[in-house]
Parts: structure tokens; C-alpha cells; sequence
């Protein structure tokens, strides 16, 4: 019989990796400025804006990271309010707290993608806008970027857990004015942290680079598109040089030689993490009591999770389910019911102002979040959904069977 499988295991580092911490460990230039040329850094930054078709990049030391210099880079004022989803990771809305505005929350629904009448409704003194992707569920792109282009509001993509992601063919990230990205260890590329913003605006990135730490003329060593300090780039960076604060949010050379291996292996793992979703959704959706939500039409998803919702099943009965799927091996995050997680919008007191979003509660309440990492055999998917299921027919009983 084959154990179920430690699902929180990030993802291994490919062994070409060591070569290059090795030799990193040997110079001791961890530090991105310190190298005179080709810094790791430098050159992942290269790569990804490369990979995802942009023209540039800034590779901090997180996605939060990321989001921030975003928020600070369109130069928005003290207190703007910034529209996020309400199904979202804590670290959105800090990210807004952080950045001096307010986060306002939009109703999410069952299929966890944004309430497209309730974003509208809250358009209104709006000035900019966070699309989280949370869980690598993409909402309404069209739909979202037709609304905030007719009153140019800016948006910026939390696209933390949809890297390998697209919509319509256009890679998740790119569709924003910014997208940001996350190294964090439970993401597709793991280095334990890091994170990273994209952009095709010379001017926002002039200003994320230097608030990112680029301190003096070290934002000399970020090159443009072509592989150089391109007119418009350094145009930029002369406007800003000593116009912003320094918020040293860096990432070293030693995490970028753990995320550059990795990347030649992205394609593989959103492969191998969309067909393990998807057996694993087949499988699930044959009971009554679970529900796994299609993707939209346009949508191609990278996942390396499975988020379900429970149905015809009450707070004891969801208890009981993740109660039972924990003794067997599999622990299940429903995430309403845990007095202090950072999914569910009501534990973030930090909030300047208050939210109470009945739509989102009802679904985080049933919504239930289980890690699927892309390494895991057909076996090991079988062990999942065999407990899964025998967990929810253990608390709702046999499925009656008719006509017999």
C-alpha cells in the first residue's frame, strides 16, 4: 500500500545549481553590486523578462516585496485606495498598508474569481487596482482591464501563484502595467523566498530599481532590453537618481543561483502540475458533496494545488471531513474555519478600514485548499483522492443508488 505523500515538500533544486552556489560561495560576491559584471541577479532578470516577453525586470526578495515597489513606483498618494480581491493572501493587503493606502475588498465567488458587479460597484475613487490570482485562479481579464482602462486606473497582477499561467495565450502577468511574481518554496520556482516584478514601462522600473536599494550609481549595472543601458531606461534612471527613499529590498546573488536552474524546468512542471490538477479534479468531482470549479473559457492554469468546495455539508460535517482526512494521512485547509488564516479576510485586523464581503465568507466557509505538488506519481495522486473521498463519504454516508 502506498503512504500518502508529504504534499508540503517544496520542490527539489536541480543539481546544477551547486556549480554555481560553489562558485559563489568561493568569491563571496553575494551581494548584486559587488560583481562587476553578469551578476546572477542581473542575469535572471534577463532570463525571466526574456521568458514571459517583457521588457524588463526587477528581482526583489519577495513577492510582497514586489507589490509594494509597485504601489510606491506609480507614485500614488497617501491614503489612495487600491481595490483587491477579498480572496486573497495576507500579504496583499500589507503590501497596500505598507505602501500608505487603503486596501477596499471586492466580493469573490464560488469558482474563488472575482465578483465582476461588485469590482465594478467599487471602481469609484479607485486609484489603482490588485489583481491576486489567488491560487492560480484567473478572473475576468477582459473584463477587468476594459473597466480600469476606461477610467486608467492602473493594474498591477499579483500573479504569486500563476507563473506558467494564460489567458487567451497571454502569459498571466504581462497583462497588467506590472505583474509580480514569487520564489517562495511552495511556488512552481523555489528558492525559498524571492520575488520578482515585470514591466514593459522604463519609467516604473527606473523608480521600483532605485527604491529597490539601488543606492549611488548602481542602478547603472540594470540594463535595458538589449543587454545595455538602454536611452529611455537611463533617461529614466537620471530623473529619479536621488528623488526617492531607499527601501533595500534586494535579492542576492545567491538566490538567484538557486532559481536559474530552475527555469528550463518551468515548462515541465506547468505540464506535469495541470495534468496532476486535472486527474485529481476528475476524480473529486464524481461525488455529489464535491465540487471542484471549472476554469474560465480563456484560461490555461499552472497549479501545483487543488482547491474544492464542499456541498450539502455543514460546519460539523466540514469539520469532521478535514478531521478525517487528517487521520488518514491528508491534511485539508478549509480556509474559513481556522481561527487565524491569513486567506480569510476577517483575521486581517490590520485593515485601516472594514469589510464585510457575505458572498466571500459563505464560499471561504466550504472552500478547501490541498496541496498537489507537481513531482507527485499517479500512485501518489490515487492515495490523495482515495482519502478525499472515503473522508466525505465517511461523514455524508453511502450515495444512494436508484433504480436497482
Amino acid at each position: 500500500m502506498t503512504l500518502p505523500p508529504n504534499v508540503h515538500a517544496a520542490e527539489p533544486i536541480p543539481p546544477a545549481a551547486k556549480e554555481a552556489i560553489d562558485a559563489l560561495m568561493q568569491s563571496g560576491d553575494l551581494f548584486r553590486y559587488t560583481v562587476p559584471q553578469d551578476a546572477p541577479v542581473a542575469l535572471l532578470e534577463a532570463e525571466f523578462a526574456k521568458l514571459l516577453g517583457s521588457k524588463f525586470a526587477l528581482a526583489v526578495s519577495s513577492c510582497s516585496a514586489a507589490l509594494f515597489l509597485s504601489l510606491k513606483a506609480l507614485g500614488l498618494p497617501r491614503d489612495a485606495r487600491v481595490l483587491i480581491p477579498g480572496f486573497t493572501f495576507a500579504a496583499v493587503p500589507s503590501s497596500v498598508v505598507h505602501a500608505d493606502c487603503i486596501p477596499v475588498l471586492c466580493e469573490v465567488g464560488e469558482n474563488y474569481r472575482i465578483d465582476m458587479a461588485d469590482f465594478e460597484a467599487k471602481l469609484d475613487g479607485v486609484q489603482a487596482v490588485i489583481i491576486s490570482h489567488m491560487r492560480g485562479h484567473t478572473s475576468d481579464m477582459d473584463a477587468i482591464m476594459a473597466l480600469c482602462d476606461a477610467r486608467d486606473i492602473p493594474v498591477i497582477e499579483d500573479a504569486a501563484h500563476s507563473l506558467g499561467t494564460t489567458w487567451h495565450g497571454r502569459i498571466i502577468g504581462t497583462i497588467g502595467k506590472i505583474g509580480c511574481f514569487s520564489f517562495q518554496s511552495y511556488k512552481m520556482i523555489n528558492a525559498g523566498e524571492g520575488g520578482i516584478l515585470i514591466t514593459d514601462d522604463a519609467d516604473l522600473v527606473a523608480q521600483a530599481v532605485i527604491m529597490s536599494g539601488a543606492y549611488e550609481h548602481n542602478w547603472k549595472k540594470h540594463k535595458g532590453p538589449q543587454g545595455d543601458n538602454s536611452p529611455e531606461l537611463e533617461q529614466a534612471f537620471a530623473r529619479w537618481q536621488n528623488q526617492l527613499p531607499l527601501y533595500n529590498l534586494r535579492m542576492s546573488n545567491l538566490s538567484a543561483a538557486v532559481i536559474r536552474p530552475q527555469i528550463p524546468e518551468l515548462a515541465r512542471r506547468v505540464r506535469d502540475g495541470l495534468s496532476n490538477h486535472d486527474y485529481v479534479a476528475d476524480r473529486l468531482n464524481t461525488s455529489p458533496h464535491i465540487d471542484v470549479p471549472a476554469p474560465l473559457e480563456p484560461e490555461r492554469r499552472a497549479p501545483d494545488s487543488i482547491q474544492f468546495n464542499l456541498v450539502d455539508m455543514d460546519d460539523n460535517d466540514i469539520r469532521a471531513f478535514a478531521a478525517a482526512t487528517e487521520a488518514r494521512g491528508v491534511k485539508v485547509q478549509v480556509f474559513g474555519l481556522s481561527q487565524d488564516n491569513a486567506r480569510a479576510f476577517w483575521n486581517w485586523q490590520f485593515l485601516p478600514e472594514k469589510f464585510e464581503l457575505p458572498q466571500t465568507r459563505a464560499m471561504l466557509m466550504k472552500a478547501c485548499d490541498v496541496r498537489l505538488p507537481v513531482r507527485l506519481t499517479r500512485e501518489e495522486l490515487d492515495v490523495i483522492s482515495d482519502i478525499l473521498l472515503a473522508s466525505v463519504g465517511e461523514v455524508t454516508g453511502p450515495v444512494p443508488v436508484y433504480g436497482t
